[in-house]
C-alpha cells in the first residue's frame, strides 16, 4: 500500500490543502485495498505459550468506542484483584495534560498499578511514573469522516464552535466562521484525537511524520472503530488472554435514527476539517491491517465469528429485550448510562428478571456503565460507603 502522491501529503493545516488530503487518502481508505480484506497468511507454527498481560494502558479517545474496552479491561481487572489507576473524579484533569498526582493513591515509590483505562490528554513522562516499565500501550481510533458528526452530537453543548453552528451541515459549510483556535471546548471541534494523543501541533508533513512514528513507538496496538471485533481478537491475542475475556456489550452507544447518516460530501469536509486526525487515521489503518494480515485472514474470520456468537449468546441469557434501551426504559439506576447535556441519547442495558445470583452478577458487569464501574473499583481499592452498592450484587 502506497500513500497518496506527494501534492497531496499534507503540509499546513490550511482547508484548502486539507481538502487535497482528504483526497489522496480518501482514495486508498474507501476504494483502496487496506480495508477490503486480509490476505491469507501462510501457515506456520502454533504460538509459543505466553503469559495473560497484566499490566495495561489503554488510552481512551473520545467518540471511538472505548467505552466497550474501558468495560472488558474493569471485568478482566477485576476478577484478578488487579490494582487499577484511578481518577479522583472521572477523568485525569482533562483537557489538561495527564499528570501523575492525578492518580489517587499514587505516590512516587508506592506500590504499583496494573491497569490505567479512564480520559486523559496523553502525556508519556507522567503515565511511566505511573505505570510498570513492561505496560501495554494500546488506544483506538476512528475515521474523523464519521466522528466529527458523533462528536457535534455529544459536544454540542460544551464546545463553543458547535453550540454557535445551528446545524452539522452549516457548521461544515463555514467551519472558520464558528472555531476560535484555544477557547475553552473547541478542541473537540477539530482534531479530537490528535489531541487526545497529546501530539504537538503539526504544521508541515515532515512534523506531521514523526508525531506518528513516535506515537507508533510507544503504542504496541492501536484499535480500529470500524472494525470493533477485528480490533478485539487481535487485541486478545496481543494480550494472550482467553476468548471470552474480550466478549463484551456496546456501550455509550446512540439509537440508530439519533446518528444520521453522514453524506460523502460531509465525510470529505470533515476530514479536511480533521486533517491531522485523518492523516492519523489513515497511518494506523494501514498499520492494523498489516498485523491483521500477519494474523491469518481465515483465522481472523473465525475467531470473529465465535466472538459474535459468543456476545450474542450473552445478550439473550443477561439482557432484557436482548440489546440497548434507552436511559428512560432502565429502572436501576447503577445500569443507566450518564446522559450529556443536548439532544444525544446514550444508550444502556437492562437485566432479565430471575437470573441466579451468580449469572445475575456476572450480566450485571458486562452491562454496568464506566461511570458506575469505576465508582465500584474505587470502592474496592479504597473503601468507604459514600458509592451505591454494584448492581446484582
Amino acid at each position: 500500500m502506497k500513500l497518496p502522491p506527494a501534492c497531496c501529503r499534507l503540509q499546513t493545516l490550511g482547508a484548502a490543502l486539507g481538502v487535497c488530503v482528504t483526497i489522496g487518502f480518501t482514495v486508498q481508505l474507501l476504494g483502496g485495498p487496506f480495508q477490503r480484506r486480509v490476505p491469507a497468511a501462510p501457515a506456520g507454527r502454533p504460538p509459543a505459550p505466553c503469559q495473560p498481560r497484566t499490566h495495561l494502558v489503554f488510552l481512551k479517545t473520545h467518540k471511538t468506542g472505548g467505552s466497550s474496552v474501558v468495560n472488558l479491561l474493569h471485568r478482566f481487572g477485576e476478577a484478578r484483584g488487579l490494582r487499577f489507576a484511578l481518577p479522583h473524579r472521572y477523568q485525569f484533569g482533562y483537557p489538561s495534560p495527564f499528570r501523575a498526582e492525578r492518580v489517587k493513591g499514587y505516590r512516587p515509590g508506592g506500590p504499583p498499578f496494573d491497569i490505567i483505562c479512564h480520559h486523559m490528554r496523553f502525556n508519556l513522562s507522567e503515565v511511566q511514573k505511573v505505570m510498570p516499565n513492561d505496560s501495554f500501550y494500546f488506544s483506538i481510533v476512528r475515521d474523523p469522516g464519521t466522528l466529527g458528526e458523533s462528536a457535534f452530537a455529544y459536544y454540542r453543548a460544551v464546545a463553543p464552535a458547535f453550540r454557535q453552528a445551528p446545524s452539522l451541515t452549516a457548521f461544515l459549510a463555514a467551519p472558520e466562521r464558528f472555531y476560535e483556535a484555544g477557547a475553552r471546548g473547541n478542541h473537540y471541534a477539530r482534531n479530537l484525537q490528535w489531541f487526545d494523543f497529546g501530539l504537538p501541533a503539526a504544521g508541515d508533513g515532515a512534523a506531521v511524520a514523526a508525531a506518528l512514528a513516535g506515537l507508533e513507538r510507544t503504542f504496541a496496538l492501536v484499535l480500529l472503530a470500524e472494525h470493533f471485533d477485528e480490533s478485539l481478537v487481535l487485541l486478545r491475542e496481543a494480550l494472550c488472554w482467553p476468548e471470552e475475556a474480550v466478549a463484551a456489550f456496546a456501550h455509550n452507544g446512540r439509537p440508530a435514527g439519533d446518528s444520521p447518516r453522514v453524506s460523502p460530501a460531509q465525510a470529505a469536509r470533515l476530514r479536511a476539517w480533521n486533517s491531522l486526525d485523518w492523516a492519523l487515521y489513515a497511518h494506523l489503518n494501514r498499520s492494523f491491517w498489516r498485523r491483521a494480515e500477519a494474523f491469518g485472514a481465515a483465522r481472523l474470520r473465525e475467531e470473529v465469528a465465535r466472538l459474535r456468537q459468543r456476545r450474542a449468546a450473552l445478550a439473550h441469557r443477561c439482557l432484557r429485550g436482548g440489546g440497548p434501551l434507552p436511559a428512560r426504559a432502565i429502572p436501576d439506576s447503577r445500569l443507566r448510562p450518564f446522559q450529556p447535556p443536548g439532544r444525544a441519547q446514550i444508550l444502556g442495558y437492562a437485566l432479565r428478571a430471575g437470573l441466579p445470583p451468580a449469572e445475575r452478577e456476572h450480566c450485571a458487569r458486562l452491562a454496568t456503565p464506566e461511570l458506575q464501574y469505576k465508582d465500584i473499583l474505587d470502592r474496592r481499592q479504597f473503601g468507604g460507603a459514600n458509592v451505591s452498592a454494584p448492581p446484582g450484587g
